[in-house]
């Protein structure tokens, strides 16, 4: 299939993209390179160094024979969409919204889009959540997920779009972004290789659902399927909480730093885990990667990038 994947140049876009190369499909990144890295689109991938709102984008359906689109282009930090909302409105919402103009246009059904459970479902009424769970979320960046999830609804209803919605945990892995706030084992990898204390906001007890970026990419090659359509839940389905992260990756670091706390941040919630139950009912997706074994992967990521293993099989 000739597969257009937007943010393919950023952390889970690039393992995506190598993935569906792998197994043999046309693969066509859309990525502006504002975090997204050049050096990590695979070689075979045709890179499009354009931004979702560039009207120069049409040019590339027009030319591409789009057959599947992998939306993960986004604003992804929550304290910026906190800052401004209506930067992240105009990317997360208003970006998506260009998108599906253009693929209704080009009459492209296949939807993937990359969601979240934890900024999405708020502070749950029970844990892990589910995809039933009520929707809450408590930053403009869940928010903006939530309105993309409903317009795409919307399309489905009124032209045919057929939407693969992956709503995930806290991804986490090697190529992670350690700048900003999003990819904490990644900012806690980076600090300990810098002879710094790890920096945790609040107590360090609010509790994550951490799921290994190849667990993702599998999620993204289940959702090719031409059966697979819907909402599901990508997480393992078990609350860990920051603490315990920062434990890990020092223990894989060797070093002997304490965490520093700092006061906590707006928009966050407290607790957060989701149920991949469904998920694997339908489509036979599960976790497989433990969080020991990843976050050691992570840390040796960034400790020797050469000789760090990015694509297991």
């Amino acid at each position: 299939m000739n597969i257009m994947v937007t943010g393919g140049a950023g952390f889970i876009g690039s393992h995506i993209v190598d993935a569906y190369i792998r197994e043999g499909h046309r693969v066509v990144v859309l990525d502006n390179l504002s975090t997204g890295k050049r050096e990590q689109v695979h070689p075979d991938a045709t890179l499009y160094a354009l931004d979702l709102m560039d009207p120069k984008v049409k040019e590339i359906f027009q030319k591409e024979n789009i057959e599947v689109i992998n939306h993960h282009a986004a604003q992804i930090s929550v304290t910026q969409s906190v800052a401004d909302p209506a930067f992240d409105a105009e990317i997360n919402i208003v970006g998506s919204l260009k998108l599906l103009q253009l693929a209704v246009s080009h009459q492209i059904h296949k939807f993937i889009f990359a969601s979240t459970g934890g900024a999405l479902y708020g502070e749950q009424d029970y844990f892990p959540a589910d995809e039933e769970h009520p929707t809450q979320p408590m930053s403009p960046y869940g928010i903006a997920k939530l309105t993309v999830e409903r317009y795409l609804n919307f399309y489905r209803e009124n032209f045919n779009i057929q939407p693969k919605i992956l709503r995930y945990s806290n991804v986490y892995g090697p190529r992670q972004d350690p700048h900003g706030e999003a990819g904490v084992v990644a900012i806690f990898c980076k600090q300990l290789l810098k002879d710094q204390q790890p920096v945790i906001f609040g107590d360090g007890e609010q509790t994550r659902d951490f799921v290994s970026v190849f667990d993702v990419v599998n999620a993204n090659l289940k959702a090719l399927a031409e059966n697979c359509e819907g909402t599901y839940n990508v997480g393992t389905g078990k609350e860990t909480s920051v603490n315990s992260i920062a434990a890990s990756i020092i223990k894989a670091s060797g070093k002997s730093f304490s965490p520093q706390h700092d006061p906590p941040r707006m928009g966050e919630q407290r607790r957060s885990s989701i149920d991949y139950g469904k998920f694997n009912r339908e489509h036979g997706w599960q976790p497989a990667q433990p969080l020991d074994e990843g976050l050691k992967n992570t840390f040796d990521f960034f400790a020797h990038p050469s000789r760090a293993q990015v694509n297991p099989d």
